[in-house]
């Protein structure tokens, strides 16, 4: 029995974009790479997930072309990170929406589990997952922060796909070592 059903070819945009970004650890992955944590065993760590996990994780995130490989040189050893494409990018507000959903509805385990989406143009939080309310400016991941305690004091600058973000390809899964 598969892990997973297929939802890609839905004539309902719901269960496409559910096939894309509504498996949980996938939305997680995401998280990670728009707060600049691109790197496989960062991710790992952070996340608390089984290599497989994230692997397969990552995998359905470059096939759907929200995120590519990025090489980068670590004590010698050529290695790849994850950073965000376009598209990617464009997840934005569907990230935004179910942060300040589960602020507004659900309760946190105590009081530093809380993130806040800001609008570094204005410095305000806001409530709106696309449009800052205070100012009116459409979010982006250039002038957005996502705050967290648990991670940080300060705000943390979300990451933008690279200028010279390749176009997704196909890609073999592997576990980096």
């Amino acid at each position: 029995m598969p892990l997973r059903s297929d939802w890609s070819a839905r004539a309902c945009s719901l269960a496409r974009g559910l096939d894309v970004l509504g498996d949980p650890w996938s939305s997680l992955v995401m998280r990670e790479v728009f707060l600049g944590n691109g790197r496989f065993d960062a991710m790992k760590q952070r996340l608390g997930c089984a290599d497989t996990v994230l692997s397969k994780r990552l995998g359905w995130l470059l096939d759907a072309g929200l995120l590519a490989r990025r090489p980068y040189t670590d004590n010698g050893r050529a290695r790849q990170e994850y950073v965000l494409t376009p598209k990617g990018e464009d997840a934005l507000p569907v990230l935004n929406a179910v942060i300040i959903w589960a602020e507004k509805h659900l309760d946190a385990p105590d009081e530093t589990a809380h993130v806040k989406v800001i609008h570094r143009g204005c410095g305000r939080e806001t409530s709106s997952a696309d449009t800052c309310e205070h100012c009116g400016v459409r979010l982006t991941a250039a002038n957005t922060s996502w705050h967290s305690l648990t991670r940080t004091a300060e705000p943390v600058p979300l990451a933008v796909a690279p200028s010279d973000t390749p176009a997704p390809a196909p890609h073999e899964t592997e576990i980096p070592g």
